[in-house]
């Protein structure tokens, strides 16, 4: 859940209040699920956390593994 937190505060800056409306979250969920991800309000934004909550706490998981790596190497 820490990585999850962290994750979204550094993905949702500019928008921590109103994350649906952030571009970088848009597009990675463009990316991620396509068509379903389009036009974002915040009910679709939550439904669809909600939905994909298994696969984005891996997301989560990996890129706090990245960030680890990247300041071992820094």
């Amino acid at each position: 859940m820490r990585k999850t937190l962290q994750l979204y505060w550094i993905a949702a800056r500019g928008y921590r209040l109103r994350p649906w409306e952030s571009p970088y979250l848009q597009w990675r969920f463009e990316t991620f699920l396509g068509k379903e991800a389009a036009h974002m309000t915040a009910t679709k934004f939550f439904q669809l956390t909600w939905k994909y909550r298994d696969q984005l706490q891996r997301f989560a998981d990996w890129s706090a593994e990245r960030r680890r790596a990247q300041r071992r190497h820094a």
